[in-house]
């Protein structure tokens, strides 16, 4: 459970760095979006480290599915734009596919 808690903090802070680069470029915002969404950035790379996993690739992979479902949650709260049955259907579906990875007994 304290990995997915990992994930879902780490989907934040990748997405907020990710968004402050977006206001900056996209929406015209000062430059001066670019130092916490620099930090949000690390803090996101940092957080992947915590995960307990002793593959970096499965680690990533696992998170996709909980990056996904984030993005669609940001997309709802943050732009005001409500997720449709299929982006729902499609979260859905990698958030199967990273319990997979994260949870299958896999050969050492």
């Amino acid at each position: 459970m304290l990995s997915i808690l990992i994930y879902v903090l780490a989907a934040l802070a990748e997405i907020g760095g990710c968004f402050a680069f977006w206001a900056w470029l996209r929406m015209d915002r000062s430059p001066l979006w670019l130092v916490p969404g620099c930090l949000s950035l690390a803090l996101f790379a940092w957080l992947l480290t915590r995960v307990d996993a002793d593959e970096a690739g499965r680690a990533y992979a696992a998170y996709g599915g909980i990056y996904i479902t984030c993005a669609l949650l940001w997309l709802w709260q943050a732009e005001g734009v409500r997720p449709d049955r299929w982006d729902l259907a499609g979260a859905a579906l990698c958030l199967l596919g990273a319990g997979v990875i994260l949870f299958a007994p896999h050969r050492a």
